[in-house]
C-alpha cells in the first residue's frame, strides 16, 4: 500500500502545482497569485522609417535603449524620436504598429516623428 501512495502523492502534486502556475499567467489585473508584468506593462511594436536628406532607411528604436531594456510605451517611444531627430540623425521618423497592454491591442501611428495613439 504505501509504494502505491507514492506516486499518487506526486502526480497529485505536480498537477496542483501546474494548475497554479497556468493560473498565475493569467490575464487578469490585480489579483492574487497574478504575474503583475504582464498585466501592467505597455508593449509598443513598430516599424520605422527614417528620412534624411530625402534618403530613407529603416529605424530600430531598440538599438537606443540601454542593454536589457525591453519593454517601450508610447512616452519613451517620443523620447527616443525626439533624440534622433534632435540630434540630426533623422528629419523625420514615420511608421505603424500596436501598442499592448492590459487595455487590450491599440493601432499606433508615428507621423512625423510625432506618436499618434
Amino acid at each position: 500500500m504505501p509504494e502505491s501512495m507514492l506516486p499518487a502523492a506526486q502526480i497529485v502534486i505536480t498537477v496542483a502545482l501546474a494548475a497554479w502556475m497556468i493560473t498565475g499567467f493569467t490575464p487578469l489585473p490585480g489579483r492574487w497569485l497574478r504575474w503583475k508584468m504582464f498585466c501592467h506593462a505597455t508593449f509598443t511594436i513598430v516599424q520605422l522609417t527614417g528620412t534624411k536628406d530625402g534618403h530613407t532607411e529603416p529605424v530600430n528604436v531598440y538599438d537606443h535603449l540601454s542593454p536589457g531594456s525591453f519593454i517601450l510605451g508610447p512616452p519613451q517611444l517620443q523620447t527616443i524620436l525626439d533624440h534622433l531627430t534632435a540630434s540630426g540623425r533623422y528629419d523625420r521618423i514615420d511608421g505603424i504598429g500596436r501598442v499592448l497592454s492590459a487595455r487590450g491591442e491599440q493601432p499606433v501611428k508615428v507621423v512625423a516623428s510625432r506618436v499618434v495613439l
